[in-house]
């Protein structure tokens, strides 16, 4: 058999790798479609070539190859997806960069390069295909690449350079040779995380700041949604040409339409979209022949409609992406961006907020309306806001990359009905909220809207709240919650620690705040100061000045009544100039109930950007409670923000691979439970011993156990519930001798009605605790810890993380529960090796993020003593995981 008559069987057996598409953005912001190649690409794959400068193809094959052989088309397209793979990037209907390894002999080592049409050279091609290959190689088996790349050729060295691999590099007649091991490391994935972060943040940005926008199906017609946006759009005073397309009409409110998208004269960067779903796919090909650059989607009749609106909206995102398009939509509300320099209001909503500092990102259409009116009312301005609809596309996670790095946003708000990604979200959001707060509405919690669906997981409640926990998102109840939160965090600095003083005019309200204050954790500097209802704006403002200047208060809080003789605006002026005067703007948050009245009062309001309240505005509150519940979100975040980040610490003494070995023997369809002997086995290669013990079926048999344990040992029944009861009426312990065995062998086997026992060696006495973990079908595994004990399982006093889990996570994570403080010597006990059950816990989290094949697992009793902990069950069980990953090369969802 021939080496191509080899390869076409070979592949037949390894199957085309359909798991290795792809759809990328680019560093520009465009996208491409990345996919193995196949035998039919040849004559593309010639075309290709033919468009690749001379200096190009010398770079690539060290000579001038100016024509492709026959043999070398036939060989570069047919590949047999194990030793031999190439990947190509498809920009509409061409080729635009190929990417090959090949295996060297029978090594673990295989020769990697790639070309770039010179048009689409320096927009991140070659780094995106260097990852995928890398990916690929490490599927089948490959740990090293190494490359030859002419001296001159700086650029492709580069690629390799800045990659986050430890590189060996050697030079030999002018040819740099190059060789690294392909498994990530924490270089390489910083490398490609911070370019994904670029690339996602950067198309999102061109679809904020279009230089001109098409409204496809313009209408004359005022109750048609075509007509609104356009409204909107010319209302706003868009800084750029508008189009408006409508083949019916020469012009649309005035402005000259066109038949046509393609009979635009000019370059199009944006087009909305808002004629019915049959007519998209038409429209959609006009827009790519044009080359546009975003499209904002605002018609219905999608993926929420039903199977043939899905297929429709699955066909139209796949479409645009392969031709370097963004999709927002579809049944969208549209998109705002409130920057002067583009005023743009590319949505149903007439009415926008001021200029202001807080990104909005919501997946509704009809709440994007009232949100965007209820900001405006609130004084809450905005810099950006997205409404995604269907979210087919552009979603909250490419948002979170956007707002990352946008120096015009500070604070971040979400109104979540669902995730497409979650386990991304988790590590995007943890990011962002570092550095800028993310409020958060999770609606949702039993039933996802149709249109969503198809690019939903569901996340159960427990999984949600940790993820939030864990990521510093503060989550809300409510939008009305989320204003009052966004309204301090947008204009008052964040509180330095938790001590509040309470001034106001009204012991009544003054008692309500204090009240409040300590519900939620935050300590009173003192009794509320009462200057009494008949005060005068003088004396108010001295005893705001004087509690804002003492040096044992965090936070204010301020509560106000009017009284029937001095205008309010009198003491509005006082409380401004008292707390200018103390200069706590950057300092101390402020928050007040003032004339009961919700947001900004134009008599507390600095003004900002485009007259909306700005930085050092005093928000109100119609209550004391909601302003004081407002203020203990924004003391958590800043405690969560100030505390240390952690490190993700991998623990010594693991064997993944063995590991992966023994699961790969193990698994089968379904989910299995493993024996004692396999999880023995398989927790043992991460670090993890259980407390020897042996499995009897006889009163001999468990004798003979005992003697070869060595007394003093435990006799546990074999059933979990009889086991794990809390008055230990499956268990008996300290047996010392063949008597004491035989006696409870016989005890036992009344109460269970079996012979077959555990026999288990004695451990160190300590507080009984579980460590789970807690499979979750869509976002992962979570970690759970809790003391043992009906009081904790009935209150349900159990502590979740997500992992990975850093050090501080784990720490965290122990000392979660409210029972916890047993674990730390209470009333007198000696404390409990907490080092030592951080450890296990970091192990446990360790294995779950290595192998997300083990579903379920639970070590119960772990023992935790002054001695360190002592494993004394466990149970696995094991089976294939469909949870994607947050790991592997950049990719859209």
């Amino acid at each position: 058999m021939d080496g191509v008559a080899q390869e076409q069987v070979d592949a037949q057996a390894a199957g085309y790798p359909r798991q290795w598409e792809a759809d990328v953005v680019l560093s520009d912001g465009g996208t491409v479609h990345l996919r193995p190649i196949r035998p039919d690409d040849a004559d593309m794959l010639v075309s290709f070539h033919g468009r690749l400068s001379e200096r190009t193809r010398y770079f690539r094959y060290f000579g001038p190859y100016p024509r492709m052989p026959k043999r070398d088309v036939e060989r570069f397209s047919r590949v047999d997806y194990l030793n031999r793979v190439a990947l190509i990037a498809m920009l509409g209907d061409d080729i635009v960069a190929v990417g090959r390894f090949d295996r060297l002999g029978e090594q673990d080592s295989a020769e990697v390069a790639f070309v770039v049409q010179d048009e689409h050279q320096g927009r991140g091609l070659g780094s995106i295909l260097l990852e995928h290959l890398a990916a690929a190689a490490r599927e089948r088996g490959l740990r090293r690449f190494v490359a030859e790349v002419l001296a001159e050729n700086s650029q492709m060295v580069r690629i390799f350079q800045d990659a986050g691999y430890q590189i060996r590099r050697a030079m030999e007649e002018g040819v740099v040779h190059l060789e690294f091991d392909i498994d990530p490391t924490e270089d390489s994935v910083a490398v490609a995380r911070a370019r994904e972060q670029a690339a996602e943040a950067r198309s999102v940005h061109n679809l904020l700041h279009p230089r001109s926008i098409a409204v496809i199906g313009a209408s004359t017609d005022h109750a048609k949604i075509g007509h609104a946006v356009l409204t909107n759009l010319l209302t706003a005073d868009f800084a750029g040409p508008v189009y408006p397309v409508n083949p019916e009409h020469r012009s649309v409110r005035g402005v000259r339409s066109y038949p046509s998208v393609l009979d635009i004269p000019d370059d199009v960067d944006l087009a909305v979209v808002a004629i019915p779903a049959a007519g998209v796919d038409e429209v959609l090909d006009a827009c790519l022949a044009k080359g546009v650059k975003a499209l904002v989607i605002v018609s219905s009749g999608f993926s929420e409609s039903g199977p043939d609106g899905k297929e429709i909206e699955r066909r139209m995102v796949r479409a645009a992406r392969v031709h370097g398009m963004r999709v927002v939509g579809p049944n969208a509300l549209g998109v705002v961006n409130t920057d002067p320099g583009f005023r743009v209001n590319a949505t149903l909503a007439p009415r926008l907020p001021g200029r202001g500092r807080a990104g909005f990102f919501c997946q509704s259409g009809a709440l994007g309306v009232a949100i965007l009116a209820t900001a405006a009312e609130r004084g809450l301005g905005l810099s950006t806001f997205v409404s995604a609809g269907n979210r087919a596309d552009v979603s909250g996670n490419d948002l979170l990359q956007y707002w990352q790095t946008d120096p015009g946003t500070d604070v971040v708000l979400l109104y979540l009905e669902s995730f497409g990604n979650p386990r991304k979200f988790a590590r995007l959001a943890r990011r962002l909220a570092r550095t800028k707060p993310i409020v958060a509405v999770k609606s949702g919690r039993n039933a996802v809207r149709p249109g969503l669906a198809a690019t939903s997981v569901q996340v159960d409640e427990t999984s949600v709240q940790a993820l939030f926990d864990q990521s510093g998102v503060i989550r809300v109840e409510s939008v009305a919650e989320m204003f009052d939160a966004a309204l301090l965090l947008a204009h008052q600095p964040l509180p330095a620690g938790e001590r509040v003083s309470i001034v106001g005019n009204s012991s009544a309200l003054g008692m309500l705040a204090a009240d409040a204050a300590q519900a939620q954790g935050l300590l009173l500097a003192g009794e509320p100061v009462d200057v009494g209802a008949g005060a005068r704006p003088e004396a108010f403002a001295a005893a705001v000045r004087a509690e804002a200047l003492r040096e044992d208060v965090d936070a204010l809080v301020t509560v106000f009544v009017p009284p029937v003789a001095v205008p309010g605006s009198a003491y509005a002026r006082a409380l401004r100039e008292a707390l200018h005067e103390a200069d706590v703007a950057e300092r101390k948050p402020v928050v007040t109930t003032f004339l009961a009245a919700e947001g900004v009062p134009d008599e507390l309001a600095v003004p900002g950007a485009g007259g909306a309240p700005g930085r050092g505005s005093v928000p109100s509150y119609p209550s004391p409670e909601r302003a004081v519940l407002a203020l203990a979100r924004a003391t958590r975040y800043a405690r969560w923000r100030a505390a240390p980040k952690g490190h993700l610490v991998r623990p010594s003494g693991i064997d993944e691979d063995r590991a992966r070995r023994l699961l790969e023997e193990w698994l089968t369809d379904g989910l299995q439970q493993l024996s004692d002997e396999r999880s023995v086995e398989l927790l043992r290669c991460y670090g993890i011993e259980v407390v020897p013990f042996r499995r009897a079926g006889s009163a001999d048999a468990v004798v003979a156990a005992a003697a070869e344990l060595g007394y003093p040992i435990a006799l546990k029944s074999v059933n979990d519930q009889l086991r794990h009861r809390s008055d230990l009426v499956g268990v008996r312990l300290d047996l010392s001798g063949e008597e004491s065995v035989r006696a409870a062998y016989a005890d036992l086997q009344r109460v269970s009605g079996q012979d077959e026992m555990y026999v288990q060696t004695m451990a160190a006495r300590g507080t009984s605790c579980v460590i789970s973990l807690v499979d979750d079908p869509s976002f992962g595994t979570l970690v759970s810890f809790g003391l043992a004990g009906v009081a904790s399982e009935l209150l349900g006093d159990t502590a979740y993380r997500a992992v990975p889990l850093s050090d501080v996570d784990v720490a965290a994570l122990v000392r979660a529960p409210r029972a916890a403080p047993l674990l730390a010597g209470y009333r007198g006990d000696e404390p409990a090796d907490l080092g030592a059950l951080e450890d296990l816990v970091l192990r446990v989290a360790t294995l779950a993020e290595d192998l997300p094949e083990v579903r379920e697992l639970t070590l119960q009793p772990v023992l935790a003593s002054s001695t360190g902990v002592a494993v004394t069950g466990a149970r696995l069980s094991v089976g294939r995981s469909s949870v994607v990953p947050d790991t592997g090369p950049r990719r859209l969802r």
